[in-house]
C-alpha cells in the first residue's frame, strides 16, 4: 500500500489512459466490470508489484506457499494420475513443513536457552510467547520424577509438590 501512495499519480494517469481506451458495451455489464476489474489489477501490478502471500506460520517459507496452491490444483481430480500427483505432492509438501518447523523450533530454543544462560529473561520469555504457546492450553502431560526415580502423574500430586 506504501508504493501505491508513493506512485499515486503515475497509477492515477495510467488508468485513465488504459480506462479510457475500452471500448464499452451497453448493457452488458459483466464484461465491463470484467475489463475494468482487469484493467486495475494490471496497472497496479506492473507499476506497483504484487505481494507475495505470507505465511501464518513463522517456519513456511514462500516455496512452501508455491507448493500448497500446486497441491491445491490437482485436489479435485477425477484421474488415478492425477491422484497419484496429489499424494506426491502433499507428502513433499508434508515432509518439508514438518522438518522446517523442527529446525525453526530447534532454533527457538537454542536462542532461548541462551538467554537463560546470559540471564535475559525478559527476552527468553518474549521469544517463547513468540513461539505461541497460550496459557490456556497449559502443560498437557505433567510428570516429574521425585526421590528414588518413582515418577507422579497425577495432575493434583504435581501442584500440590510445586506448591511446597
Amino acid at each position: 500500500m506504501e508504493k501505491l501512495y508513493a506512485q499515486r499519480q503515475s497509477v492515477q494517469n495510467t488508468l485513465e489512459e488504459k480506462l479510457g481506451a475500452i471500448v464499452c458495451e451497453v448493457g452488458n455489464a459483466e464484461v465491463q466490470w470484467e475489463n475494468i476489474k482487469a484493467c486495475v489489477l494490471d496497472t497496479i501490478s506492473d507499476l506497483v508489484g504484487k505481494v507475495e502471500k505470507r505465511a501464518r506460520k513463522l517456519w513456511i517459507t514462500q516455496e512452501m506457499i508455491c507448493k500448497i496452491d500446486e497441491r491445491r490444483k490437482w485436489k479435485n481430480v477425477k484421474t488415478e494420475e492425477d491422484r497419484r500427483n496429489y499424494g506426491r505432492l502433499r507428502n513433499e509438501l508434508k515432509r518439508a513443513t514438518e522438518k522446517a518447523k523442527k529446525e525453526y523450533i530447534q532454533n527457538a530454543c537454542t536462542e532461548i536457552m541462551e538467554f537463560h544462560r546470559t540471564g535475559r529473561y525478559d527476552l527468553m520469555y518474549m521469544k517463547t510467547k513468540e513461539l505461541g504457546w497460550k496459557e490456556t492450553q497449559g502443560i498437557q502431560n505433567i510428570d516429574i520424577e521425585v526421590s528414588q526415580g518413582n515418577r507422579i502423574v497425577d495432575r493434583k500430586s504435581v501442584l500440590k509438590i510445586w506448591e511446597n
